[in-house]
This record gives C-alpha cells, structure tokens and sequence, in this order.
C-alpha cells in the first residue's frame, strides 16, 4: 500500500529541533523525501554560532529509519540562502512539492522597552524567512506549470501563532510577524491556486525550546489514561502538531486553501475569518464625533469587563 507523500519531496524549515523536527520526521514516515534546514544556532533568541549538527543528525535519523533526506545549513532568512534551498531540493529530489515554514526565534520585550535590532531581527526571520522560501517555491511551481507540465502538486504550510491570535503583550515583534504570515497565507493561497498549490497555516502549540518557559507550569503527562508504565504523551508535544502538518502536505488535503487552523494536545480547531461583531451606520451625511461617542461608547461599555478578543474564549486560551 503506498504512502500518502510516496514520490513527494519535501522543505522544512527550523527543523533541527522541536516542532520542525517532528513535522520532518511525520513527513519522511509518511513517504516523503525532506530536506531538512536548519542554521543550528543554540539560542532560541538567533544567537550563538551556526551549525550543520542539528540539521544533519535529523537527516541521518530519517535515513537510519529507511527514508531519504538530505541536510542544508542556512539561514532562510537570507534571500539567496532560500533560493539555493529550493533549488537543492530539486537538484536532489527532481522537483519540490512540499514547503514547510517552521524557522524562527524569539527576542521578547514589551514595545515600549523593544529595541529597533530586536523587532528587525524576529520580523527578519518569521515573515520575511517565510517569503523567501514561499518565493522561490512559487516560481518552481509557476514555472512548471507555464512550460505545460500537467498536475504540478504543490503544498505549502506556514506557522504563525495564537500570539496573533489573543495577543502577547511581550512579544509585539512575533505577534506582528505571526500576524503577517497569515497574510502572507491567505494571498499566496489566492495566487497559487491556479497552478495546483495550497497553502495554508497552523498555530501550534507546542512545548520546545523556544517555549519551555512559557509553558513550565503545564504538566508534562497526559490528561487521560496512561501506559502502565507511567508513561504517556506530553499534552503539549510537538508530536501532537506534526500529523497536522502531514495532512495538510498530502493529496486529502487538495480542497483545503488559504485556511488557518489551531493545533495542540490532540485538538485541532479551523479559525474562521474575522466576522462583523456590531455595524452602525450615520443618520446624517457623516459622522460627527458626537454621534459616533453616543453609538461606539454604549456598546463597549455593555460587553463583559476583559472582554478582547473573541477567539480567547472558543479556544480557552490563557495569557502566557
């Protein structure tokens, strides 16, 4: 029986540890052949000297377990790093057909302490890492598809966050970035349609090296019942995100496009589009300061005191 990613060649990004190691890993057992990226820094923060290790060790881990993978150092960030990574994965696989966005770092500050190097540098590599290799992804596929080549398959999955989401009044810089990844996801999933590409985006929430402190009060067992051994799958588990992400870059997925889905401890939940709350339209030609404080400051005061943001309360989310 073949596998769903059986043929297919896969990107992930930032996939020399945590979420981007287990999606790599999901897609390699489901058929795919990765190329695994990562520019190995040790700091969650961008800092410390790259490295080929991380990157490298999960590439021979996905080879030991029979499957095909190849290692790049780089960081994606750089425009023409992303084009000599797509270009690797065609060189080495024939073709790309699975992007995965994943790379990122955090420098968290409040905005009024957030330096200009700390907002550049998060910006930097989340929404900018995420063109670049969209980019030249894009122009594969276009360029296929142009010179007549019949069902080009193409899949793209970008990560944002519920920082976007629910806000995070620490990390104004990742919140925008993760913000402008799903405009990033909702225009190119318009573009790329044509060619027989999707894309779409994932809020994971996972426990990795990037949110351990975030996360440290949360217990690291299951809710439910547990092997006899006291074992059990971490709730927050990058392990929990990666089928996602492997559904998401396999045919079954081909009617989904441009969608926004949250995902953690075996629940995933499809974000609708922002909808109209309240609308209220003027009695004259225009508005007047008057008219508007007599029709806005009525209807907030009437919600529920610490009421902001709806999806807070369909998800359950909780500050921190």
């Amino acid at each position: 029986m073949a596998l769903p990613l059986e043929g297919l060649s896969a990107i992930v990004t930032g996939a020399g540890r945590g979420l981007g190691r287990a999606e790599a890993l999901e897609l390699a057992r489901l058929g795919a052949a990765v190329v695994v990226n990562d520019y190995g820094q040790p700091g969650r923060d961008g800092s410390g000297a790259a490295s080929a290790a991380p990157a490298e060790e999960v590439a021979a881990e996905i080879r030991a377990a029979g499957g095909s993978a190849v290692a790049h150092l780089g960081d994606i960030a750089d425009f023409e790093t992303a084009r000599a990574l797509v270009d690797l994965a065609v060189t080495e696989f024939g073709k790309l057909d699975v992007l995965v966005n994943n790379a990122g770092i955090l420098r968290d500050r409040m905005v009024f302490s957030m330096s200009e190097e700390e907002w550049d540098s998060v910006v930097r590599v989340h929404l900018k890492g995420h063109f670049n290799t969209t980019h030249f992804a894009a122009v594969h596929w276009r360029t296929r598809a142009k010179a007549g080549e019949s069902g080009v398959y193409g899949r793209i999955v970008n990560t944002s966050s519920e920082a976007f989401l629910a806000g995070s009044a620490g990390q104004p810089n990742y919140a925008a970035a993760k913000g402008g990844i799903v405009g990033l996801t909702t225009s190119t999933a318009l573009a790329l349609a044509r060619y027989g590409v999707t894309t779409n985006a994932i809020c994971p929430r996972a426990r990795t090296r990037m949110t351990e402190d975030v996360f440290a009060a949360v217990p690291a067992t299951t809710g439910g019942a547990e092997p006899a051994d006291g074992g059990g799958l971490d709730p927050l588990s990058p392990e929990h995100v990666a089928p996602l992400v492997g559904y998401l870059a396999s045919p079954a997925a081909a009617g989904v496009n441009g969608q926004l889905l949250v995902v953690h401890g075996g629940m995933v939940a499809i974000m609708d589009r922002p909808r109209v709350a309240a609308a209220f339209d003027t009695a004259k030609e225009a508005f007047t300061y008057e008219e508007l404080d007599g029709l806005l400051t009525p209807h907030y005061a009437a919600r529920p005191a610490g009421e902001t943001f709806a999806a807070s309360e369909v998800l359950g989310l909780k500050k921190g």
